[in-house]
């Protein structure tokens, strides 16, 4: 598998990476092919500067328009779809990837990826492993086609499990170590869904829509028919105007039935198992906690940013501490868009690309920053553009 390592350029304050392969990685990684894990900064400088002084050639870099800077976007739950895989195996490494990810899980994770059965894929237990390593896989195929795209990325983020993809490619977990960890938590968010009937509700609303005080109306429905602590949250904070509200079914249900009263315009229940970002999954942070203080990780070598406050990781603890509180926290998405495409007036915007399966991400950034989006770019798992060509 190609080495994924830092460059020499920042923007923003942020590390950016390239390809460079043949130069040696952090110890005690088990990414497929084989290899230590990225090699720490200072090496890299070192590597690719060929000679120059880390100091010089850094500064000719940061003297580098922000167009040639990008920004990978990596995919959650929700955009699997059987045959995904299937354009990214003629791509080196790939085949590895999931000969090891079925070591890993204990099934056959390309067979369900690219001939299902759907509602098979679409289980948290399979969709979140699956999603993870097609993100990673289709970052190969980007690897390949454009590795300047890849050698010049200074951020990443990814949505909800997503995140665990954006880390292993910025260095900072192993990718067999991270896929476990997903493993561990896709299980355990299984299980917690299915304690109790819960779901997840995307909503549309005009600015006079008060989501909170919705939320609090739900719960007390919910308390009148004799639930206890009842849960009825925002969950996800797509882009302005819209959020995912997430808790027991009779909320939700209360919603939709007093929708107009709240200003929502549309409501749609999403088809999931469970109300996930909510305190309903406490029960699957212990679990995921105890696998992220067993496996090795390190500081991102590129920008990654936190769905839990939409910043920066900053060391190894802010990694598990905020890995685990995203199981119960909103995925703050809309404020995670802004700090990532935040800049001065008359900056340009770095090309973006989203890697893997869907264009979810793409859709979202529209609507959350419209000159960020006339950059954007995806890298389809599903089928190879290039084959479709010929």
């Amino acid at each position: 598998m190609g080495s994924w390592a830092a460059a020499t350029w920042r923007l923003g304050g942020c590390r950016g990476r390239v390809g460079l392969r043949g130069v040696p990685r952090r110890r005690g990684s088990s990414r497929p092919g084989g290899g230590d894990r990225a090699a720490t900064l200072s090496d890299l400088l070192q590597s690719s500067v060929g000679g120059e002084e880390p100091d010089a050639a850094a500064a000719r870099q940061e003297r580098r328009s922000p167009r040639e800077g990008t920004v990978l976007l990596f995919p959650g739950q929700g955009s699997q779809l059987v045959g995904m895989g299937r354009g990214l195996l003629q791509y080196p490494g790939v085949r590895d990837m999931y000969r090891l990810a079925e070591k890993v899980l204990g099934y056959d994770l390309l067979s369900l990826s690219l001939e299902g059965p759907q509602d098979e894929l679409d289980r948290t237990q399979h969709c979140q492993p699956a999603v993870f390593v097609a993100s990673l896989a289709a970052v190969e195929k980007l690897n390949h086609q454009r590795p300047e795209v890849v050698a010049n990325c200074v951020a990443a983020a990814g949505y909800s499990v997503g995140e665990f993809a954006a880390l292993v490619f910025a260095g900072a977990m192993g990718f067999a170590e991270a896929l476990y960890a997903v493993k561990v938590r896709a299980e355990a968010m299984q299980k917690a869904s299915e304690a109790v009937p819960s779901g997840m509700l995307s909503v549309i609303g005009r600015r006079e829509a008060n989501y909170k005080f919705a939320c609090l109306e739900a719960r007390k429905h919910c308390e009148s028919l004799g639930i206890e602590n009842p849960v009825c949250e925002i969950s996800n904070y797509l882009f302005p105007d819209s959020r995912v509200i997430a808790g027991h079914l009779q909320a939700l249900e209360f919603l939709q039935e007093n929708a107009r009263k709240y200003y929502f315009t549309r409501t749609k229940m999403l088809p999931v198992s469970g109300a996930f970002h909510t305190r309903l999954m406490e029960p699957a942070a212990e679990p995921l906690a105890e696998v992220l203080n067993s496996i090795e990780i390190e500081k991102p070598l590129v920008c990654v940013y936190s769905n839990v406050d939409g910043k920066k990781y900053m060391h190894s603890k802010h990694i598990r501490k905020l890995l685990v509180k995203q199981v119960v926290s909103p995925v703050m998405w809309e404020q995670t868009m802004h700090a990532v495409y935040e800049r001065r007036q008359g900056t340009e915007f770095p090309y973006t690309y989203e890697v893997g399966p869907g264009k979810q991400l793409g859709a979202v950034l529209k609507k959350c920053n419209l000159k960020a989006w006339k950059q954007y770019n995806h890298v389809d798992a599903l089928e190879d553009e290039e084959a479709a060509k010929t």
